[in-house]
């Protein structure tokens, strides 16, 4: 039988029990797990010169070489540990190998964070011998312990999203498991290996098995502190919406000024560009745009000192903007299909074939409200409508957007009038030009319906919008 794996990885942190796993896998015949041997300051254990003929300076040189050297080693399989804190030059190829065992390890945060103050604080790391323990008590450092915590989900969710867009398991022990024979072996079978434990190896001993709360000086300080600790996302807000690429297409570069406009859908993107072209003394139809990455690239590379902005419009103006310009009229631009499919399929009482002759300001309340009212089920993934990037979130958008570049100056709609020719001067314009006010929205402004409902209809939708940017209640502009 073809065996799935030919190398394993340990997916772990300090203070996890990660020297104990190792010790249970070496005693497996035929397997070795190599130590850290990613470690920034040592390879393998701090008391080796090398691994598999490999000094410190070897794997600084080429990492993929020493993985190589792991995955060839003698034996039935063999293997290393890796902490977040480790090369992250040899976690991507290892994560991309589907020949790789990707291990889980885990434990208690809290016992994990105060078990190493106490390593710290003791300079023991590792126990054999009981009557040689060494016992202290530690202070609880809030902020350090939150720190530690963010660092290792961060690692822990990098892991598991690139195994999931890669098509691959992994194997989750936890540091109770440690002491399970049934579950070694069974982590044995999973790695496609002949040999079980008979017994565990009891060389290793538990360094600190006293509860939490006697560990450290100030347990009434840990109690407080983890009462306030958000464990289960209570109050995150949710966010259904798919993942957006960073759109490189739609940037606008100035004619000649060394500005790059990254535009947010829906928002007022004729209005910059017009005010681009205006700065240069040029048309619309000469600025920068419609380039894929490799080509903004070169121009960022071609324009030292460049600035990239974007522009965010109140989520509720926004919402209302689109809906006017896609979803109430017909004509050129207009989503037709998404108009039918809210009119038939979920009642949003939009006038009969677009005709607006005899549209009254209370029907436009009524449909507008309905639309924001879709807008939350939409973005959740409820109804077959695509998230268009005309209604996406903002905070999404830019999401998106990172994963090329960033903008180094996110403006306000309301702050454009004074921020942009701010932004121009600082590259060289003595006497910009004022950009001009978007134009009012059509057959009805939203100054002319606008209330407190509407406003609330937008905080559900948008929350994350109003959260991430500190939006307020709507204001003319």
């Amino acid at each position: 039988m073809t065996r799935r794996f030919d190398y394993f990885i340990v997916l772990a942190d300090m203070r996890t029990g990660s020297n104990l796993l190792e010790l249970q896998l070496n005693t497996l015949d035929g397997v070795t797990c190599h130590g850290e041997a990613f470690n920034p300051y040592f390879v393998g254990l701090p008391k080796l010169d090398s691994v598999l003929g490999f000094t410190l300076e070897d794997r600084e040189n080429d990492p993929q070489a020493l993985i190589d050297a792991i995955r060839n080693a003698p034996g039935e399989m063999n293997g290393f540990r890796f902490f977040s804190d480790h090369d992250a030059r040899a976690l991507g190829p290892a994560l991309d190998d589907p020949r790789c065992a990707k291990i889980i390890l885990m434990r208690n945060p809290l016992d994990s964070y105060i078990s190493w103050k106490i390593a710290l604080e003791t300079k023991q790391w590792r126990l054999v011998n009981i009557k040689q323990r060494r016992d202290a008590q530690v202070t609880f450092d809030t902020e350090e312990f939150y720190d530690q915590l963010e660092q290792r989900q961060a690692f822990r969710q990098t892991v598991l999203k690139h195994l999931q867009t890669t098509g691959q398991t992994l194997f989750y022990i936890d540091y109770d498991d440690l002491n399970d024979l049934d579950v070694l072996n069974g982590l044995a079978a999973w790695l496609g290996v002949s040999a079980r434990l008979a017994e565990l190896n009891q060389h290793l001993k538990r360094q600190n098995p006293a509860p939490a709360l006697s560990k450290v000086t100030n347990p009434d300080d840990m109690e407080q502190a983890l009462s306030q600790y958000d464990w289960f996302k209570l109050h995150q807000i949710p966010n259904f919406e798919p993942r957006r690429g960073p759109a490189v297409s739609r940037y606008v570069g100035a004619a000649n000024t060394p500005l790059m406009y990254l535009p947010v859908r829906g928002g007022p993107e004729a209005e910059v560009a017009q005010w681009l072209a205006d700065l240069d003394g040029v048309t619309t139809d000469d600025l920068i745009t419609g380039r894929n990455q490799k080509q903004t690239r070169q121009w960022m590379q071609s324009h030292p000192g460049h600035r990239k902005f974007t522009v965010l419009r109140h989520p509720l103006a926004r919402a209302h903007a689109v809906f006017c310009d896609r979803i109430l009229h017909t004509g050129p631009g207009a989503y037709v299909s998404i108009r039918n499919m809210l009119s038939r399929r979920y009642k949003v009482p939009l006038p009969a074939k677009g005709d607006l002759g005899a549209y009254s300001l209370d029907q436009h309340y009524e449909a507008f409200s309905a639309y924001l009212g879709m807008l939350r089920s939409i973005l959740a993934g409820q109804t077959p409508i695509r998230v268009d990037g005309e209604w996406c979130g903002q905070a999404q958008t830019l999401e998106g957007m990172a994963g090329f570049t960033l903008p180094d100056l996110i403006l306000r709609e309301v702050e454009v009038a004074i921020k942009l020719p701010e932004l121009a001067r600082q590259v060289g314009h003595e006497a910009p030009p004022t950009p001009v006010k978007a134009k009012p929205d059509v057959p009805f402004s939203l100054d002319q319906i606008y209330d407190a409902r509407l406003e609330a209809l937008a905080a559900e939708a948008y929350q994350r919008d109003y959260v991430q940017f500190g939006f307020g209640a709507w204001k003319p502009l």
